[in-house]
């Protein structure tokens, strides 16, 4: 059974930072393009960052210079590490794993907010 398990949302003041994981199991981790995408309040889910197999890496022109995405394939982990966030940033956050077939996380709640 494949599971993907975001943690490290929460509440954050405009600034501040935060990173997110997303621990992959039951597929060969190594093989899979990783994706962060969110959703913010009465938007469409939009793509943040992608990690290749090769760790190849892109941005949303948005968080470009702010956030980066990383992985660790012995921990089958993925992060995301957000600074300089703003009040745009929030969202419910999305792990995705591609390779022949797709598969999402249940989401992580990020608030930035003072």
């Amino acid at each position: 059974q494949v599971q993907l398990v975001e943690s490290g949302g929460g509440l954050v003041q405009p600034g501040g930072s935060l990173r997110l994981s997303c621990a992959a199991s039951g597929i060969i981790f190594s093989l899979y393009n990783m994706r962060w995408y969110r959703q913010g309040p009465g938007k469409q889910r939009e793509l943040v960052a992608t990690i290749t197999r090769g760790s190849s890496t892109s941005y949303a022109e948005s968080v470009k210079g702010r956030f980066t995405i990383s992985r660790d394939n012995a921990k089958n982990t993925v992060y995301l590490q957000m600074n300089s966030l703003k009040p745009e940033d929030t969202a419910v956050y999305y792990c995705n794993a591609e390779f022949v077939s797709l598969y999402w996380g249940q989401g992580t709640q990020v608030t930035v907010s003072s």
